[in-house]
């Protein structure tokens, strides 16, 4: 299920903004609006400060996005797919479907993304100093000389050390940061492992995760720290910041553990042969009497002539009204074989659970030569990891 909404598209890549990016945008805009603005140009009014925060913050979420993308249009350089890019409340993050091949790769697409932030912030601090006609501003000289200037100026000056400031942050060594990858792809040339790479980049994310919750607690309760400051919700949002790091080093680290585990598994060995199917002249409630009550089964091929047409699933029967089940087929409901996802029995079982991830599917048909021999259940293949690692993946 989405947690937002789809903005559009750039270049195949769906771009994405979540739920929680409403909060903090709303956060950043108030922020300026209420107290940065303000501060710095008395003589504003409330009018020119809401605009040129709104300004501000559009702008600033815009230099996020041009973050992510470096990110993704070197991983699509470097052939890696990339499915979405999506704005959150911590920033952006690029869905790049797979691990990348190489270290090399690795340190392409995560250094890319720092650069095109740093190079943001360096234009931006130039371009305020040339609105403002004076070249003491460029690096950001916000005493009375910044009192006098332009709407402009003070946007661009404003612009340039937060994006240095993003650039400089996701350098911090805390996978899977980008700076955490740039130590991850080092720690892989030198290891020859990925897994090991990422289990100790891993640590060191997690390391500087319990640094930010640790020192977020002793900000709100007072403590002043460098480039930080002080205060209670200055704290609890680098608490937030490090609980988020940490939960996302565990989980990337879990991701190629897993993957490391399926290596040279095929489809077949955890497919479930001899599936029951059913025909798209079936009637619904047939289905549900003869199929549904008396398997285990939550979705069933549709096949016509011995040839996949389409999947029935129990969620598809939820959606349509219990009096309309004696006198509708099958095919009036299932979900047809060109919007279906489907492996062979030699697939790598990585790319399998990459698919049903990315349809947010429970089930996956299991084909050869164009005739149904089996079904790829997402439950089997925790039931597999649990008895293999003792763990599962979500």
């Amino acid at each position: 299920m989405r947690n937002g909404f789809r903005l559009g598209r750039i270049l195949g890549i769906s771009i994405e903004i979540d739920w929680s990016w409403f909060l903090i945008f709303l956060l950043v805009t108030w922020n300026l609006a209420a107290g940065v603005f303000p501060s710095l140009h008395p003589d504003w009014g409330p009018g020119l400060n809401w605009l040129i925060a709104l300004a501000a913050s559009l702008l600033f979420f815009a230099s996020v996005l041009a973050h992510e993308l470096a990110h993704a249009l070197v991983a699509l350089a470097q052939g890696l797919p990339v499915r979405r890019i999506t704005l959150f409340m911590f920033g952006g993050v690029s869905n790049i479907e797979r691990e990348p091949p190489s270290p090399a790769t690795e340190f392409l697409v995560a250094i890319v993304g720092p650069i095109t932030s740093l190079a943001l912030g360096v234009t931006f601090q130039f371009l305020g100093a040339a609105v403002a006609a004076g070249p003491q501003l460029i690096f950001g000289n916000f005493g009375e000389g910044l009192a006098r200037l332009s709407p402009l100026a003070t946007l661009l000056l404003w612009l340039g050390p937060i994006n240095i400031l993003l650039g400089l942050f996701n350098l911090i060594p805390g996978f899977p940061l980008d700076g955490g990858r740039v130590l991850r792809s080092i720690l892989w040339a030198l290891t020859d492992d990925l897994r090991r790479a990422t289990r100790w980049a891993s640590r060191v994310g997690q390391t500087v995760a319990w640094l930010f919750i640790i020192n977020g607690i002793a900000m709100a309760f007072g403590a002043r720290l460098p480039l930080f400051g002080s205060g209670f919700l200055s704290g609890l949002w680098l608490v937030f910041i490090g609980l988020f790091l940490n939960s996302a080093a565990v989980q990337s680290y879990r991701q190629v553990a897993i993957e490391d585990l399926f290596e040279g598994v095929p489809v077949a060995h955890l497919m479930r042969p001899n599936v029951p199917t059913v025909s798209p002249d079936l009637r619904i409630n047939q289905l549900v009497d003869n199929y549904v009550m008396t398997t285990e089964e939550q979705a069933f091929p549709v096949v016509e002539n011995d040839r996949l047409v389409g999947l029935v699933s129990v969620e598809d029967i939820h959606r349509v009204p219990r009096e309309v089940w004696p006198t509708w087929p099958v095919s009036q409901i299932m979900t047809p074989a060109d919007h279906i996802d489907v492996v062979t029995p030699r697939d790598d079982v990585t790319e399998a659970f990459h698919k049903l991830a990315r349809r947010d599917v429970r089930q996956m048909p299991v084909v050869q030569d164009g005739h149904i021999v089996g079904i790829l259940r997402h439950r089997d293949i925790v039931r597999w990891l649990h008895l293999r690692s003792g763990f599962a993946a979500r």
